[in-house]
Formats: structure tokens, C-alpha cells, sequence
């Protein structure tokens, strides 16, 4: 199944060297961030299309659906484009965990030390 994005969307993205646009995930209802996946152009053009989470691995070269294994699916409720163009935030309605450990979010491992108070 080849999908084309639409030019306009395609105009307007600034991809890394190897044709990628960082996607950060988000739970639509909770504001929570679940984890940070790459899209392709037609990554993007099939999460549009079909309402499910689609992007690149990175590891394996290919397009994968989110869920499409696990049974950990993601609906896409909304997608922005940042406005510089280099970033997308998707908002999923989350099926089970988000990331591979079987955590709910990818950000649940260690908190990093700040040299100094922000206050």
C-alpha cells in the first residue's frame, strides 16, 4: 500500500539527513507523553489516512504500525506540526502499554539531575 502526503504537509516539513520527522506522542486525554517515534513521509501520509499510528524504524528499515504485533494499538485523535516544521506531536487514544518494556510511557525511566535549582 503506497500513500502519498499531501504537497502542501510535504512543503512544509524539515526532515533530518535520512528523510525523518520526530514525532512525540502524546495521550490525547491526559497530556501524558508515551514516546518518541520517527515518520516518514508516508508514514505520516498513512497515520492521516488510516487514523492508526504508522512510522519508521529505524532499526529495521521499514514502515511498522504501532500495535500491529503487541496489540498495544494507538488511534490517532489529532496531529500538529511544529512551527518550524521538524517536529510533529501526534495525540493517540493508547491500547495497553506505549513502549517496548511494557511501561505505559517511555519516560518512565531515570529522572536526570539538574546542577542547579531552576527557581
Amino acid at each position: 500500500m503506497s500513500t502519498t502526503l499531501d504537497p502542501q504537509v510535504a512543503a512544509r516539513l524539515k526532515r533530518t539527513d535520512d528523510g525523518l520527522v520526530a514525532a512525540v506522542v502524546q495521550a490525547h486525554d491526559t497530556g501524558e507523553v508515551l514516546m518518541l517515534g520517527w515518520m516518514s513521509d508516508e508514514a505520516l501520509a498513512r497515520t492521516l489516512s488510516t487514523g492508526r499510528a504508522t512510522y519508521w524504524s529505524r532499526s529495521r528499515q521499514e514502515l511498522w504500525v504501532k500495535g500491529e504485533t503487541s496489540g498495544h494499538r494507538q488511534w490517532v485523535r489529532e496531529v500538529r506540526l511544529d512551527c518550524d516544521g521538524d517536529a510533529l506531536l501526534v495525540r493517540v487514544e493508547q491500547e495497553g502499554p506505549a513502549c517496548h518494556t511494557g511501561e505505559r510511557t517511555c519516560f518512565d525511566a531515570d529522572l536526570l539531575p539538574l546542577a542547579a535549582d531552576p527557581a
